[in-house]
């Protein structure tokens, strides 16, 4: 199940209302998103992002956050898809 990139933008961590970055594995699924401020990754469980502090976990202090999700670009109608 794919994640609608717009609506993951409008999502904020729900301790601190600060900015989330998407956390990817290998594959480059979405696993997690991440409160750099907060030290707390919150898990995407079958294309759904579970935003309950309860069921965030811990980040190390040390470990760097993920890179910030960049939307694809996008072609308006008077643009040739290339």
């Amino acid at each position: 199940m794919s994640l609608d990139h717009r609506l993951i933008d409008l999502l904020v961590c729900p301790l601190c209302k600060g900015p989330l970055t998407m956390a990817r594995d290998d594959a480059g699924r979405p696993q997690a998103l991440h409160c750099a401020a907060d030290h707390l990754a919150f898990p995407i469980r079958d294309g759904i992002p579970v935003m309950l502090e309860s069921e965030a976990h811990a980040l190390p202090p040390d470990e760097p956050p993920p890179s910030p999700w960049t939307a694809p670009p996008s072609t308006t109608a008077g643009e040739a898809a290339t």
